[in-house]
């Protein structure tokens, strides 16, 4: 496919093995690809690494293979995707709507199916707010858990590297070759407390209102605590970044190259890095006591919160109307993003429905830095369904891969909580037990196995699920309930009964 989404291919060379191979990955052109022009979406600009980014690397290695370079806003300086000189990306849900930025093309690739997943940056919501506009998640890491090493900067203090993917599991999979998980805390897989704003701003787009507060209901039936939080210092932060002398930043990474070029630079973008030149260092010094006193303000908020939810943006907009009036509409894109990497927090987008006109709507998941774990976590949550396992579905046991083939993943090992029996079913093939729910009876609960599963894939698994079984309600002995397999009363004719045994490995290791 030619621009506006692809500046490049990236010739094939053969996959190495690894956790990620059958993975074909996208590059945002500011991001170094051994033998290939970076561009940053400016050609004038462009020069051919001999090493590709750090990044890359470890992601082939790990067997992803890299398919092409991306379109971008130019200098990754916009929220919009249309301040190219390779023309402006657009909505995968609407060829008149912007796709966001400034990871365009990185975004448009995943969500149309060309990759599987992708390579953004993000300083001020570029590897979030696309995400949003094209029904896909994205990840924007806490800063520095992604070498910026080979990644052309735009505020070399604040940039990541994101990654864009379709579902949370390929997200999970690839950060896992990244940043491998350490132990979670409790709030990613138990009661959570979240914040959100006593007001918020949706630009006069009242399906986006509607659609957040759907999301708010899904994160309490999650078991989400909701908690109002004062949103003024977040706000405060982010009108810093563009506002404030981090935009001489920007000058100090490629303002040399404006000045010397300013016909092969889009116009807007020229003129907000050009504007960074007239910064002094003391109002720098100024600006970073002043960010410094927003960063104590916020951690009230987070001493009552886990995790913020916001809005990804307010709205969408179309492409012209952002060629209309670009500075304006693009600050609108950003006012729930713009303070996250200032303030080196942890984010996710995930998406959160549809508009009646078919547009999509996203939602972001906010924490403090190192939370990028607990936000996958809890993100996968709202994607899957926990299902008990008590016998064959068991780790190691014959139907097991049933679950694994359909991308579910082992949550923990338990016990129910009292008042179940156990039985060897007859006649099953493999042999099978049957849970049975007895409320008066005070045994010391049954082994299980606790499984996620993404929920498009539950109704595959429950058609292969033969009577006298079916899906029920299951209670865990730390109280909690979750989907599981339960017996038929009909289904105990011939069975024998081995709750004493306590679960089906101990009964088959001593039948």
């Amino acid at each position: 496919m030619k621009p506006p989404v692809w500046i490049s291919a990236i010739p094939p060379k053969p996959a190495a093995p690894g956790p990620l191979h059958g993975l074909r990955f996208a590059i945002k052109d500011n991001i170094d690809y051994s033998g290939v022009p970076t561009t940053a979406g400016c050609p004038a600009f462009a020069y051919t690494p001999a090493k590709s980014a750090d990044i890359v690397d470890r992601l082939e290695s790990a067997g992803a293979a890299a398919i092409g370079k991306t379109n971008l806003d130019q200098f990754a300086t916009g929220l919009v995707g249309v301040r190219s000189p390779y023309g402006a990306c657009a909505s995968v849900f609407h060829p008149e709507y912007v796709s966001g930025g400034s990871s365009s093309g990185s975004a448009v690739a995943v969500a149309s199916g060309q990759a599987d997943f992708a390579l953004g940056t993000d300083t001020a919501g570029s590897g979030r707010v696309p995400a949003a506009f094209n029904n896909i998640f994205g990840l924007k890491p806490s800063r520095g858990v992604i070498s910026n090493a080979g990644v052309v900067p735009a505020c070399a203090s604040l940039d990541c590297v994101s990654i864009f993917t379709r579902d949370i599991l390929t997200a999970r999979r690839v950060f896992q070759t990244i940043a491998p998980p350490s132990p979670l805390p409790a709030w990613a897989h138990g009661a959570f407390r979240f914040g959100v704003p006593a007001n918020l701003e949706f630009f006069g787009d009242s399906d986006a209102e509607r659609l957040f507060q759907d999301s708010v209901q899904r994160m309490c039936n999650l078991g989400g605590i909701r908690t109002e939080i004062d949103f003024t210092p977040f706000r405060e932060a982010a009108s810093l970044l563009y506002a404030g002398p981090w935009v001489a930043e920007r000058y100090a990474a490629v303002g040399g190259f404006i000045e010397a070029n300013p016909s092969a630079v889009h116009p807007v973008v020229g003129k907000i890095i050009m504007g960074g030149k007239h910064f002094s260092a003391a109002d720098t010094f100024r600006a970073m006591y002043q960010l410094e006193g927003l960063r104590a303000r916020t951690a009230e908020t987070w001493a009552s919160i886990d995790v913020m939810v916001l809005p990804t943006t307010g709205t969408i907009y179309k492409i012209a109307d952002v060629e209309a009036d670009p500075v304006t509409l693009n600050t609108n894109l950003g006012y729930y993003t713009n303070f996250v990497n200032l303030l080196d927090l942890a984010a996710l987008a995930i998406p959160a429905g549809f508009r009646p006109n078919g547009l999509p709507f996203g939602v972001s998941l906010i924490a403090p830095a190192g939370c990028d774990w607990p936000l996958l976590e809890l993100a996968a949550r709202a994607e899957e369904v926990r299902l008990t396992v008590v016998g064959a579905h068991l780790t190691g046991q014959p139907l097991n891969k049933q679950l694994t083939e359909r991308g579910a993943r082992l949550l923990q090992s338990c016990r129910t909580g009292r008042g179940y029996r156990l039985y060897a079913l007859a006649n099953t093939t493999p042999p099978k037990p049957g849970l049975v729910r007895e409320p008066d009876f005070q045994g010391e609960g049954i082994e299980v196995e606790v499984w996620a599963m993404p929920v498009k894939n539950l109704g595959g698994f429950l058609a292969m699920i033969p009577p006298p079984l079916g899906l029920g309600t299951v209670t865990l002995e730390d109280g909690t309930n979750a989907m599981g397999f339960i017996c038929e009363p009909a289904g105990l004719a011939g069975a024998v009964e081995i709750t004493k045994y306590g679960g089906w490995r101990n009964y088959l290791s001593n039948r």
